[in-house]
This record gives C-alpha cells, sequence and structure tokens, in this order.
C-alpha cells in the first residue's frame, strides 16, 4: 500500500478511506449521489456485469483489462468506472476526452510509470467520451496501452470502430451496454425513495403510481434523465406540502415536461432507426414505419434526409409492382422542400403509409446487381453492328444497323431480336414477380418470349 506521504502528493491513488469519505455532498445532484459504491448496487446490464459474467469477475479480481464501454447515454458506463474506482487498488485516474489533451495524456503516462517502478502499482486511466479525441490523441496513447502503462477504460455512446482508433480497438475488449429497461429504471427510482442516505428517505415522500409511471417513461432508459425528474418532482411536491409531500402526476409532467430522446444525427441511432424505417416500409407495416417516422421527427431528424430515403425504397422495394410509388415518393420529396415543417410531417406520413401498403418487388434492383455483376466478370462487350448507329454516312458502310428489325413495324409493336450481347447471356436479369403491377409485366415478357421461341426470323 502506497504511504501517507505518497497519497498527499498523488491524490489519484487509491487508499482506505471509506466510501462515504467520498461520496457527493448533500447539494449534489440526485443522479451523482445515488451513484453505486459497488456492484451489488448496479443496476442493469446484467448480460455484462451479473453473477458469473467475465467482466464482473475481472472487476471483483482486480484484473481488468484494457476495456471499451460503449452505449447509450444514462445507461451506466460512467457509473461502472465509478464502481471500478471504489474497487480496484491500482491506481484510477479520470479523465474527459471533452476537456483533456495529449499533453494531459503525458501527464497521466509519467505518473503511471513512477507508480509502476517506485510501488509495483497498475494505473488505470478512464476517458469519458473517447470519441472526442483525435487520431493523434488516441495514437498518443497507444504504446502505452501495449506496453501495459496503463490500462485504459473508454466510454463512448458513439460506435467505436467508426471513431476509436482500429489499433486501440485491437488491444481493449468492447462492451456493449444496452439502454436500461423500465424495471431498471422503476428499481433506480425506488430505491432513490427510499435511500435515506443518498436519497429521499428521511423526507418519506410518496410517488403516486402514474407519477412513477410518468417518470420511467420520460426517462427512455436513461437512469440520469428518471433520477434528475425525480429530484426536480420531489421538490415540487416539497415546496407544496413539507409534512405531507406526494408526488403526483401532475408534479412529474411538469418536472419533466418532454422526453429527451437518445438521438443525435451522426450517432448509430440515427442509423439504426432510419434502418427501422425502411425495413418497416419493406415488410408492409404502415403503423410501424410511422413510430419510427414521428420518432425522427420528434428528434429534429432532417426531413430531406427522410424523403430521400422514400424514394430510393420506392425503386429498391417496390419497383414496378407499383410504380407510381416512384412518382408519388419523388412528388413528397419536392413538396416537403417546399413546405417545410411542421407540414412537411402530412407530406412524409402520406408517402409513408403509401409505399408501406404498396406491393413489394426488388425484381429492378436484382436486375441491375446481375447485370453489373455479368460486366464485372465477363468485361463490357461491344455494341452487335445490328443496333449501331447509322446515323452517317461511313457508319452504313461498316455495317451499322444491317439487319436491324424496326419494333413499331410489327402489328403488335413486338419483334424477336437479340438487343444483348451473346456475353451476356447469364440472365434473364429482370425476372418480375407476380405481385401488384409487375404481374402483367410478367405476363407481357412471357408472352414475348413464347414468341421468340417459335419466330424462325429471330436474329441469333
Amino acid at each position: 500500500m502506497p504511504s501517507q506521504d505518497s497519497r498527499a502528493q498523488n491524490p489519484t491513488l487509491f487508499d482506505d478511506e471509506p466510501d462515504a469519505a467520498r461520496r457527493p455532498g448533500a447539494d449534489a445532484p440526485l443522479a451523482a449521489r445515488m451513484r453505486p459504491t459497488h456492484l451489488d448496487e448496479f443496476v442493469g446490464q446484467e448480460a455484462l456485469v451479473g453473477p458469473g459474467s467475465a467482466l464482473r469477475q475481472s472487476i471483483e479480481a482486480d484484473r481488468l483489462a484494457s476495456a471499451i464501454f460503449w452505449g447509450p447515454p444514462g445507461c451506466g458506463k460512467s457509473t461502472l468506472a465509478s464502481v471500478i474506482a471504489k474497487q480496484t487498488r491500482a491506481a484510477f485516474e479520470n479523465y474527459s476526452a471533452v476537456t483533456s489533451g495529449v499533453a494531459d495524456v503525458r501527464k497521466v503516462i509519467d505518473r503511471a510509470r513512477e507508480r509502476r517502478s517506485a510501488l509495483g502499482q497498475r494505473t488505470i486511466l478512464f476517458v469519458d467520451e473517447i470519441h472526442r479525441w483525435n487520431k493523434g490523441q488516441q495514437d498518443a496513447l497507444l504504446p502505452h496501452v501495449e506496453d501495459g502503462t496503463v490500462v485504459l477504460i473508454g466510454a463512448t455512446t458513439e460506435n467505436p470502430y467508426f471513431e476509436v482508433n482500429a489499433p486501440l480497438i485491437s488491444r481493449a475488449r468492447i462492451y456493449r451496454f444496452e439502454r436500461l429497461s423500465d424495471e431498471a429504471i422503476g428499481r433506480l427510482v425506488d430505491r432513490a425513495l427510499a435511500d435515506r442516505e443518498r436519497g429521499f428517505g428521511r423526507s418519506e415522500v410518496q410517488l403516486e403510481p402514474n407519477a412513477r409511471d410518468h417518470l420511467i417513461a420520460f426517462a427512455g432508459g436513461d437512469a440520469r434523465n428518471a433520477l434528475n425528474g425525480l429530484e426536480a418532482a420531489v421538490r415540487t411536491a416539497i415546496s407544496r406540502d413539507a409534512e405531507a409531500a406526494s408526488v403526483s402526476l401532475a408534479d412529474a409532467e411538469e418536472a419533466a415536461q418532454q422526453r429527451a430522446l437518445a438521438y443525435d444525427k451522426q450517432s448509430d441511432e440515427h442509423y439504426d432507426t432510419i434502418s427501422a424505417f425502411i425495413k418497416s416500409i419493406r415488410g408492409s407495416d404502415p403503423d410501424a414505419a410511422l413510430y419510427w417516422l414521428a420518432k425522427m421527427l420528434e428528434a429534429g431528424e432532417d426531413v430531406k434526409f427522410v424523403a430521400r430515403r422514400l424514394v430510393i425504397s420506392a425503386s429498391e422495394d417496390i419497383g414496378n409492382a407499383e410504380p407510381m410509388g416512384l412518382v408519388l415518393a419523388n412528388s413528397a420529396a419536392q413538396a416537403v422542400m417546399f413546405v417545410g415543417l411542421p407540414e412537411a410531417q402530412l407530406i412524409l406520413s402520406q408517402a409513408t403509409t403509401y409505399l408501406a401498403t404498396c406491393p413489394k418487388s426488388n425484381a429492378a434492383t436484382l436486375a441491375i446487381s446481375r447485370a453489373r455483376e455479368d460486366i464485372r466478370t465477363n468485361g463490357a462487350a461491344p455494341v452487335p453492328l445490328h443496333l449501331r448507329s447509322a446515323a452517317y454516312a461511313a457508319a452504313k458502310k461498316m455495317g451499322h444497323g444491317e439487319g436491324y428489325r424496326y419494333p413499331h413495324d410489327a402489328p403488335d409493336g413486338h419483334v424477336n431480336q437479340e438487343y444483348a450481347p451473346s456475353s451476356a447471356r447469364s440472365g434473364p436479369y429482370y425476372e418480375p414477380t407476380d405481385r401488384g403491377a409487375e404481374a402483367e409485366i410478367r405476363a407481357r415478357m412471357e408472352k414475348w418470349r413464347a414468341k421468340a421461341a417459335s419466330d424462325p426470323e429471330k436474329e441469333e
């Protein structure tokens, strides 16, 4: 154990101070006061830190290796780091990537080397919002993680596979934190009400069931939202009646007037939500599609982005099963830019419900993929002579257009001849479904193929 002198010189070294001495004061926010001090108090993320889990065992054995904690706000990433700080015998350095730079990292490394050399003590470096560090800052840390000078714990709300350097990721284990369930949020609310030391237990405040439900719904899986809302609601109730404080639904609604959506236009939530939106349209579920559309609108998503994705879906997932789908989606995209919010939501709703209820076909999508694959595999073939332009005199001398049969000269407007080069015979590329308008297209194509098979004048 380090001496009292070394502790005084380096307050980041952990000692045998009781937990209570390191807890936030009574004037600290409820969310800070209720932060767990050991693993048994930690709520949620059972798959990661439940009994018998690998992460829990490594924390309890004080053998934690470098790790990245990845998940939405308020799900317990920083909280688990604070629990680790209290349980480890290693020195624990706590930094925010928002305010710390390379110079700060160098100081940490220097202290870590001294501890390792003089005391044989490990150093755990916790970097909150590690995605805010640029490539250079992350690179500066890499060799010291690799040689064991520091054990890195990085916390991020962004996808680390995009935001954290690959070499750092390869030297750390990534733990995916999920948004807290309503049941877990409820447990946190109840604990804060009952706790006499850190919560409102001494006030004996009551929380009406519908008020509790509202706070849980408002939280959106974010523990910090829930506890901040509870604190504001309790303060309101106590100011009204300190003797018999009871938090009503009105108090909860006043404290939590608008749910804070966990949504950032550059985050995974952005991409996951638009993915769910498009997949709901593809799956012909207009209600689910409207739910994801509403989430994006509430979060302030760019309506032009949503409109563009509707245009893509109209071709990718509906195609010729309902050709008007693309027409309507394109009209909606133009109307959205012309009208703007809030009325643009009506246009997006109309387009979304129309596309979701259209017959579906990805035949056009598959067709272009097959054709391009043929060209990648076999190369681009020259245009057959009979299809080449004969618009100038020399072209005719070279045989361009010779043997071409003009479809409009046929009674039914269709003649049989080869339009594709011989190397493009891995098809057919386009295979219409029997759904919607494509069923009629399929019938026409089958008629043409039958005619071609029996036509003696067909070009070979």
